[in-house]
């Protein structure tokens, strides 16, 4: 009998194989591999035979025989290691805050906002901060303190910051320490806690400031362009070689990398462009106060910046900053930036940060000497307030290729704790805080080989409130011909004056607005061996500067392309005492603050101005006679000679066509003066009867323009001028005659 094919013996064997065959290269695995040998091997046998002396299907026999031979390739495979144990992951390692930025006391009575600047992007390793005084629903700024040299410790579990500060006020408790808890990016920022200690360290005030931003300043930018201007957007600064890392900068970014936020107010709004194409300093300083939305004579962080197209000056330059009110606008213009290059992209962005920059109360790189308190010039500063073409280090290219698109660390510290007064839009004039002038400024040099010299002349007596105008002179010393810049008005930054008052306070004059571009250069050489241009002293950005009796000393430095500092001679001037009603009341009608923005603009329509040029106009019908009314005869006839554009508030532009035959009555009588020994200096008379000529031509009076220039001329010629000063006059005639009609010019 034949048994029937039973599949348990050959399943239970393949089972027990594949069970026992996995195994480890350890002794204690040894003998389990060796058993499950042994079990296949019985197991093979014990199907072999039941298939031998049974009928199984061909298919069951296949599959038996596939699932041993397997069976017995694990039991042969060699031993496995057996996995280790996981090992935990460590817990994610916490990340702390940086505590850089503003913190906020609040509550009545006096609030402290401080700045805290140890960490984060170049941090300059200072604390400074604001009172405010709170009295019901009013707050009004006290005053301002800064920690220059803290000692900073930072730890894992809080921060503190620990120094002597300067305050705005005498401060019983100047000793100031800032303790600032670590909280990691899942908590909110820590309050900083600001505690005051006399210099024996008994406790004073203290205050919880409550954090605020990241930002240490915040203001509000109002942007305005002219119809035909593209306005400046970004720039990538990689698309050209240069310093620094490569990234898209916007002029709101690159304020951002310093601390500032700036917040644009609104979108761009677009203004009609002026017919004629310029705009004169008269005209930009009406149109900012009519366009400005946020403008205002207090202090606030507000300023607001024209994109035009073209001033009056021409391509080379680049843009301006007002100081009528203090430091809240600028101008750029695209003639000389405009454009879709990289280069031109470039030029924006730096011309547009540049001219906001001095809003912020930034003196140019070589000019921070200066100021008031003097900080060193830093001609070779790779910052935003540098002139590239003035570079010491290879000129424009060099500084293009080296420059990192940031200003400088001693600017970083003013934007970021100047004192409030000293840095605010409508706070302290220019250069006032911002590291400008001190007497040695001035001192003579020990050894000069510029092959440069600079002098000033005047009169060295004048009237209470007469304006002051020196003429200034650059002339070669060197036979062999040097290469100058040719503008010599402190308004394009080569020359900057200095005034000794009859106190012994040393001051600066700076204009009310800047101008900045590319300085025109020409060589003094036997041919030329001098140049000069005159500037209206007595008022600027810190007000009227002759305005005490009594002795005044003057003097100039001139910034030469070669890096060389030259002093001019000492200028004396003495300023008499009135001696009638008549000088009396004359010089108080001249010394208001808006006569002289009149002067130094040379006149205005503006609305702003109008009690400005009320006074004009009684010294005019009620002195007429007076020897100082040919100054309110000048800035009102050099006004009406020219075209004037006023901006109004529904953005349209109202033109006031030239009024030549007006203008001609008072400045005739200003050239009758001058030639006479008693109007103005000779470079005025030339400059404000070039301005009636224009706008003779420009209503169609060729021939009245040719009488003009003709006397103008003859007055000078008569004066006995040097043969190069005269073809220079001669030139300049030509050009009035046979240029273009259209916009007349100071």
């Amino acid at each position: 009998m034949v048994s029937e094919f039973d599949p348990t013996a050959t399943g239970l064997a393949v089972a027990v194989a594949e069970a026992q065959a996995p195994r480890t290269n350890g002794d204690a695995h040894e003998a389990a591999g060796n058993g499950a040998k042994a079990l296949v091997a019985e197991a093979l046998r014990s199907a072999e035979s039941q298939l031998h002396v049974a009928s199984a299907p061909p298919e069951v026999v296949r599959a038996a025989e596939a699932r041993l031979r397997a069976a017995a390739q694990i039991a042969e495979a060699p031993a496995a290691v057996p996995a280790p144990p996981p090992i935990p992951a460590p817990p994610p390692a916490v990340v702390l805050r940086d505590v850089h930025g503003t913190y906020r006391s609040s509550g009545a009575g006096f609030q402290l906002e401080v700045r805290v600047d140890v960490d984060g992007r170049r941090p300059m390793m200072r604390v400074s901060g604001d009172f405010y005084q709170v009295s019901g629903g009013t707050t009004t700024y006290h005053s301002s303190l800064r920690v220059d040299s803290p000692v900073v410790s930072i730890g894992a579990a809080q921060v503190t910051i620990e120094g002597l500060g300067t305050f705005t006020f005498p401060a019983g408790a100047p000793k100031v320490r800032v303790t600032i808890p670590r909280t990691s990016f899942a908590n909110p920022p820590a309050p900083a806690t600001v505690q005051f200690f006399t210099l024996s360290n008994a406790p004073g005030a203290t205050y919880v400031c409550n954090f605020q931003t990241t930002a240490f300043r915040t203001v509000m930018l109002e942007q305005d362009y002219q119809t035909g201007v593209t306005p400046f957007t970004s720039y990538d600064t990689a698309s050209l070689p240069s310093g620094g890392p490569g990234r898209v900068l916007t002029v709101e970014a690159a304020y951002n990398e310093a601390g500032i936020q700036m917040q644009t107010a609104g979108t761009w709004n677009q203004i009609p462009a002026p017919p004629g194409g310029t705009w004169s300093n008269a005209e930009l300083l009406n149109a900012m106060q009519v366009q400005f939305s946020l403008w205002s004579n207090l202090p606030h962080w507000a300023t607001w910046l024209l994109a035009a197209y073209e001033h009056e000056i021409g391509a080379g330059l680049y843009g301006i900053m007002f100081d009528t009110p203090t430091r809240q606008g600028c101008a750029t213009f695209h003639l000389g930036i405009g454009g879709a290059t990289p280069e031109q992209q470039r030029l924006q962005l730096y011309t547009y940060t540049h001219e906001l920059g001095h809003c912020f109360n930034l003196l140019h790189s070589w000019q921070k000497s200066l100021a008031s308190p003097p900080a060193p010039n830093r001609p070779a500063a790779l910052s935003w307030m540098n002139y590239p073409w003035n570079y010491p280090n290879g000129g424009a290219a060099g500084f293009w290729s080296a420059f990192p698109f940031q200003f400088d660390d001693l600017e970083l510290v003013h934007l970021r704790h100047a004192f409030r007064n000293d840095i605010i839009q409508g706070g302290n004039p220019f250069t006032v805080g911002a590291a400008l002038l001190v007497p040695h400024a001035l001192a003579d040099p020990v050894e000069d080989t510029s092959g440069i010299g600079l002098e000033l002349a005047a009169k060295r007596s004048v009237a209470l409130g007469e304006p002051v105008v020196v003429e200034i002179k650059l002339r070669a010393t060197d036979t062999r011909g040097k290469l100058v810049h040719s503008q010599l008005h402190p308004n394009f930054g080569a020359v900057q004056i200095a005034i000794r008052k009859p106190s012994g306070r040393m001051i600066v004059h700076e204009p009310l607005i800047d101008h900045c571009g590319i300085p025109e250069q020409i060589e003094l050489n036997g041919d030329r061996p001098a140049i000069y241009d005159s500037a209206y002293l007595g008022y600027g950005k810190g007000g009227f500067a002759f305005d005490e009796v009594g002795p005044y000393q003057i003097r100039a430095l001139y910034a030469a392309l070669d890096g060389s500092q030259i002093v001019s001679n000492i200028l004396d001037v003495v300023v008499r005492a009135p001696i009638s009603a008549a000088d009396q009341d004359v010089a108080e009608l001249l010394m208001g603050p808006e006569q002289g923005t009149l002067l130094y603009v040379l006149g205005s329509d503006s609305g702003f101005l109008q009690s400005g040029n009320e006074a004009l106009q009684r010294v005019v019908d009620e002195h007429g006679d007076h020897p100082l009314a040919v100054y309110a005869r000048m800035a009102m006839g050099v006004n009406l000679a020219r075209q004037f554009k006023s901006m109004t508030r529904e953005k349209k532009i109202e033109v006031r066509a030239p009024k030549p035959h007006e203008a001609r009555e008072h400045l005739a009588i200003v050239a009758d003066a001058t030639e006479a020994g008693r109007g103005v200096d000779n470079i005025t008379l030339n400059q404000v009867m070039r301005s009636l000529a224009r706008g003779q031509r420009a209503v169609g009076d060729d021939e009245g323009a040719k009488q003009t220039v003709d006397r103008m001329v003859g007055v000078l010629r008569d004066k006995g001028l040097k043969p190069h000063v005269m073809r220079v006059i001669d030139e300049q005639a030509k050009q009035v005659l046979e240029g273009p009609t259209g916009t007349a010019r100071a």
